[in-house]
Parts: C-alpha cells; structure tokens; sequence
C-alpha cells in the first residue's frame, strides 16, 4: 500500500461504491443520458459502519466538515486534517467521528444532488434540441423541393440547421465529463468515511 494508504483507498473507492450504488438502483430512466447508471440519492448506511445519534456538530467539527466537503482539497490534505484533528482531541469519539461525516455526507449528497438534477434537464435540452433539428431537415427537403427553390430561405435554414448540430454536438462532447462528476462525489465520500474510520485506529 502507498504511503498513508489514500492513493489505495481511492483506488478502491470505484470498486466498492459500484456495488453500493448498484444495488440501490431503480428501473432504468431511457431519458438518462449517462453510461453510469442512475442513483438518485446515497445512502449514508451504505458507507458508515455505526449508528450515529442525531447531534449538532460544535464550532471545530463544523469548520472541519466544511473543509473536508470542498472537492478542491485532496484526499492526502484530507487525512492529514483528520489526524490533526484527532490528535488535538484523545477523547474523540465514534459519535463524533459519525457526526463529522454526517455532516460531510449531506452537503456532499445535496452538491450531488443538483448534478443529477443538471444533468437531468441538460438531458432534456438535448432532446428538445434533437427534435428542433429534425424538423429542421424537414422542413429544409420541403423547402428544397419547391419550384422554383428560394435559395434565401434554403441558406437560411441550413445555418440553422447547422448552428443547432454543432451546439449538440459539443454538448454531447462534454457529457462524459458531467457524467463522471457524481460518481467522482460518490468516491470521495467513500474514502473521507475511510479517512475517519481510521482515525480511531
């Protein structure tokens, strides 16, 4: 295992989340525009262990929870926090430790939520989009047709036509990135449950 075992343990993290968030899928959603499957919301029972008693954080738990939920700060610096953290209080507690991830937990889980709910209505903009485009070609043939052709109104529904194709063909292009983007929430959760877990070892 590599040094403090965050690399590992995020390596991990796909391997073991899948699983989870397999099991918790519903029926699929043929409007769902990912490769990953749809999980609407996580379960917190599914990555913490213990019973966690309902407790409002104090004034350091809350700053913690605060930093350990911004995705901009790496694993490492996570686990880093923790033991500082850990190492200031010998008298931490697996409550404590259940509070602190709780709290990771829902604001993570709300982000996450809202990136689902984006992707959703991004989904649908395509479709909407997708349509507009094929009543478009029609009524570019139909307009083809006529006799004689009013090349005017052919130019300008062809720019049309091909405006709308390139704006959904670079949506679609950076759909694989905005998909990834929750399952990448998913993992982080995972491995800042395992960070605080072994806080206490």
């Amino acid at each position: 295992m590599e040094k403090h075992g965050i690399p590992a343990v995020a390596a991990l993290c796909a391997t073991l989340i899948m699983p989870l968030a397999a099991a918790a899928q519903p029926a699929e959603d043929p409007s769902w525009p990912c490769i990953q499957r749809k999980v609407e919301t996580l379960s917190l029972g599914l990555m913490w262990p213990h019973p966690v008693e309902a407790a409002e954080p104090d004034a350091e738990q809350k700053a913690l929870i605060e930093t350990l939920a911004l995705r901009r700060v790496s694993l490492d610096e996570a686990k880093s926090l923790v033991g500082d953290y850990a190492a200031s209080h010998p008298d931490l507690s697996e409550q404590d430790l259940g509070v602190i991830f709780e709290g990771v937990f829902e604001r993570l889980s709300k982000e996450r939520r809202r990136l689902v709910n984006g992707i959703e209505r991004y989904a649908e903009s395509q479709q909407t989009l997708s349509r507009k485009i094929d009543e478009e070609r029609v009524a570019f043939r139909e307009a083809e047709a006529v006799e004689p052709p009013d090349y005017d109104q052919l130019d300008k529904l062809e720019a049309e036509m091909d405006w709308n194709e390139r704006i959904f063909h670079d949506r679609a292009q950076s759909l694989t990135y905005v998909c990834e983007t929750p399952v990448l929430i998913e993992q982080r959760l995972y491995a800042i449950a395992q960070i605080l877990l072994q806080a206490k070892t």
